[in-house]
């Protein structure tokens, strides 16, 4: 018993955004991905230890 489904075509939603609001969510976007950055570098140098080494502290 299987029901066939009607596809619809994606539905496009507008928004309008002020300048200023465009560039607090890039500046947010740009501290995010440095974010990104500094802890897969942190985590890769937590992989890189030898497994007898102690963790350093952060």
């Amino acid at each position: 018993m299987s029901t066939a489904q009607m596809t619809r075509p994606p539905q496009t939603l507008y928004v309008t955004i002020r300048r200023d609001e465009l560039r607090q969510l890039k500046d947010e976007r740009d501290q995010l991905q440095q974010e990104v950055l500094r802890l897969r570098s942190h985590l890769q140098a937590h992989l890189d230890q030898p497994s007898d080494a102690k963790p350093a502290l952060c």
